[in-house]
C-alpha cells in the first residue's frame, strides 16, 4: 500500500518489527546482566575463601618469625608435634607482646590459636585463661613439620632446644571443599633483633 503525502506514523508491521527487535534487545540485557550478577557472586566468594586461607598465611608466618629461642631445656622456644604447637613469640600486637601460643585444631575442625602473655620467671598463682582466636573453619586435618638443618630433613616433632630452620603447615579440606592452599613454610628467628658482631 503506498502512503500519500498526508499520512504519518508507523503500519503495523513496522510497529511488529520495532516490538520484536526492543524484546531481544531486553533479552539480551537480561541474560547479560545475569551472568554478570552470577561472575560477580562466584568472585566475591573466591576472594573471601582467599581472604581467610591469606590471615592463616600470613599469621603463621608472623608467629613462626618472631618465634624466641630460650636456654631453658624444660621450657624450649619451640615444642611441636604433627598437630600441635607450643612456643613462645612476640605476637604483633602493641608493643610485641611476648606470649605463650598454642595452634590447633579443635573437634569442630576449626583451626585455633590460643596464648597467655610469657612469665619469665615461675609463676607465683596459676596463669590467666588462655585467649583464643579462630583462623579458619572447615579444616579437616592440618599437618606440621620440621626442618632441621643439620640432617638435612623434615622431622613430624620437635623437642630440641635450638629453634628448627623451617616450620611448615599444610592444611587439608574435607572432599568437595574447592579451598586449596599451597605448604605454608616460615623461618624462625627472622624478625630477631641481630647481636652485634665481636
Amino acid at each position: 500500500m503506498k502512503r500519500g503525502a498526508g499520512d504519518a506514523g508507523f503500519t503495523l508491521l513496522e510497529v511488529m518489527v520495532a516490538l520484536a527487535v526492543l524484546g531481544f534487545l531486553v533479552l539480551g540485557l537480561n541474560q547479560g546482566t545475569r551472568f554478570g550478577l552470577a561472575a560477580w557472586d562466584q568472585q566475591s566468594r573466591m576472594l573471601a575463601r582467599g581472604g581467610e586461607l591469606d590471615a592463616v598465611d600470613r599469621s603463621f608466618r608472623s608467629i613462626v618469625a618472631h618465634l624466641v629461642p630460650r636456654d631453658d631445656p624444660n621450657r624450649p622456644g619451640l615444642r611441636g608435634g604433627p598437630t600441635t604447637l607450643d612456643a613462645v613469640t612476640d605476637l604483633p600486637l602493641e608493643g610485641g607482646q611476648r606470649a605463650q601460643v598454642g595452634l590447633g585444631m579443635d573437634r569442630q575442625g576449626r583451626l585455633v590459636l590460643r596464648w597467655v602473655p610469657f612469665v619469665h620467671a615461675r609463676p607465683l598463682r596459676p596463669p590467666p585463661p588462655a585467649a583464643e582466636v579462630e583462623l579458619l573453619r572447615g579444616v579437616q586435618q592440618f599437618h606440621l613439620a620440621y626442618w632441621s638443618p643439620a640432617e638435612a630433613a623434615w622431622h613430624d616433632s620437635w623437642t630440641r632446644r635450638e629453634l628448627p630452620g623451617l616450620v611448615r603447615l599444610r592444611l587439608v579440606f574435607p572432599p568437595g571443599d574447592p579451598r586449596r592452599w599451597p605448604d605454608i613454610i616460615a623461618a624462625p628467628g627472622r624478625n630477631l633483633p641481630q647481636r652485634a658482631p665481636g
